[in-house]
C-alpha cells in the first residue's frame, strides 16, 4: 500500500460529493432538500421505494462539466531541491463532465449514510474513495468527482453525525410536553432511543463505517483520498484493514483525533470519565453545548473560519458556506457535535497507523 501526503492548501479541491445492507430510495434527491432550523421541524428523511421491482438504489443524478486543467498547472516550476508553491485555480467546468449520482445506504438501524458516486460505468477502472474533513461533506469533492469520474470509479460519503448523514430521528427525545418547544435540539432528553444506546460519533465508528461501505457498497479495494479528519480515518482504516486499501493520499491530514482514552485500549483509565460522547447528553454538557453551539454555528463565525482555512481569499466559497449552514440548522447537529468532541480516541494513534 502506498501513502502519499500533502500539507499544501488544496485550493482546487474546495470549489464545492448492495449487498446484505439496504439501500433507501425516493424520487427526491437529498442534496436538493434544504435542512431547516429546529423551529421549522423539517428534517431530511428518506424512505424506501415502494415499487416491488425497484432495486432499492437511489437514482438521482445531475450533469456537471470539467475541462482540461493542464493550463492551470503550467505555473508550477521545479528548481534544484526546491518546489515553488503556487495557487492552482479551481477545476473549470466544461463539456466533458462525468455524471454524479447520489445515494443513501442504511448501514445500521436508523443510521443512514449519504454518499455520491461518479464514473461507475468505468467497470475496469480503479475505485477511488474521497473522505471529507470535519464539518464539511461530499460537496467538498464535487469537482473531483466530475473530473475523475471520466476515467475512474469515484465515491465520496458523509461521516455519520455530519453533513447529510445526520439521523432522521431524535436519539434522545424530551419526554415531557413541557420540555418541548419549537427551538428544541435533538439528543437533549433524559433517555436514549434503543437504536442510540451505544451510539457515539467516534473515529472508531467512522473507521467501521468506511470499512463496511467499501465491502458492501463499492465491493472492491480502493484508493482513498482523505482530507483533514478524512485523512486520519483513511490511514486508520488502511492500518486495520489493509486488504481493502490499495493506497492512501493524505491532504492536510489531522495527526490526532479525540482526547479521552479509548475503552478498548485503556479500560481502567476510561472508567474515570463519567461520559464519553454517548446519548443522552448529561445536563451539564447540554448547557455547555447550547452556549458553544450558538457561537460556532453563527454564520459570522463560519465565515471567519473559512477565511482562515483558505489561503487565497479570492476563492469563491459561497456554495461551501451555504452547505455548512444547512448542516448547522439540522436539529441533531448540536448534540452530534457534542458527541464528536467528547468521543474517545481511536484504538491506534496516527503514528502507529503510519508505522504499519
Amino acid at each position: 500500500m502506498e501513502v502519499v501526503s500533502s500539507s499544501h492548501s488544496c485550493l482546487a479541491f474546495h470549489q464545492t460529493p448492495t449487498s446484505a445492507r439496504r439501500f433507501l430510495g425516493t424520487g427526491v434527491g437529498p442534496r436538493h432538500t434544504k435542512l431547516t432550523r429546529p423551529r421549522k421541524s423539517a428534517v431530511l428523511c428518506v424512505g424506501r421505494a415502494s415499487n416491488p421491482g425497484d432495486s432499492g438504489k437511489l437514482h438521482v443524478s445531475r450533469s456537471f462539466d470539467v475541462s482540461d486543467v493542464d493550463a492551470a498547472l503550467q505555473g508550477i516550476s521545479k528548481k534544484a531541491g526546491q518546489i515553488e508553491k503556487v495557487a492552482i485555480p479551481g477545476l473549470p467546468e466544461g463539456p466533458d463532465s462525468s455524471q454524479i449520482s447520489t445515494g443513501l445506504w442504511e448501514w445500521r438501524p436508523k443510521l443512514t449514510v449519504y454518499y455520491e458516486k461518479s464514473g461507475t460505468k468505468n467497470s475496469k477502472a480503479p475505485a477511488v474513495l474521497f473522505l471529507p474533513g470535519f464539518g464539511v461533506g461530499t460537496f467538498h469533492f464535487e469537482k473531483q468527482l466530475m473530473d475523475l469520474g471520466r476515467d475512474y470509479k469515484v465515491w465520496t460519503m458523509d461521516f455519520l453525525g455530519q453533513g447529510m448523514s445526520l439521523p432522521c430521528e431524535d436519539p434522545a427525545p424530551k419526554a415531557m410536553a413541557g420540555e418541548k418547544d419549537e427551538e428544541s435540539y435533538w439528543g437533549f432528553g433524559q433517555d436514549s432511543q434503543p437504536w442510540a444506546d451505544e451510539l457515539v460519533y467516534s473515529v472508531d465508528l467512522w473507521r467501521d463505517q468506511v470499512q463496511h461501505f467499501i465491502e458492501e457498497v463499492i465491493g472492491e479495494p480502493v484508493y482513498i483520498v482523505g482530507n483533514s479528519l478524512g485523512g486520519f480515518v483513511a490511514l486508520y482504516l488502511a492500518a486495520s484493514s489493509p486488504h481493502l486499501v490499495k493506497g492512501v493520499t493524505l491532504l492536510n491530514a489531522t495527526p490526532f483525533w479525540g482526547f479521552l482514552p479509548n475503552p478498548a485500549r485503556s479500560p481502567r483509565l476510561s472508567k474515570i470519565f463519567p461520559w464519553a460522547g454517548t446519548f443522552p447528553l448529561p445536563s451539564v454538557v447540554r448547557k455547555l453545548t447550547e452556549t458553544v453551539w450558538q457561537k460556532i454555528s453563527d454564520p459570522r463565525s463560519i465565515q471567519k473560519i473559512l477565511r482562515q482555512v483558505y489561503a487565497d481569499h479570492s476563492t469563491n466559497v459561497d456554495k461551501v458556506f451555504s452547505r455548512i449552514i444547512e448542516t448547522t440548522e439540522h436539529p441533531a447537529a448540536a448534540a452530534s457535535f457534542a458527541s464528536i468532541m467528547f468521543a474517545p480516541m481511536g484504538q491506534i494513534s496516527f503514528q502507529e497507523a503510519l508505522s504499519r
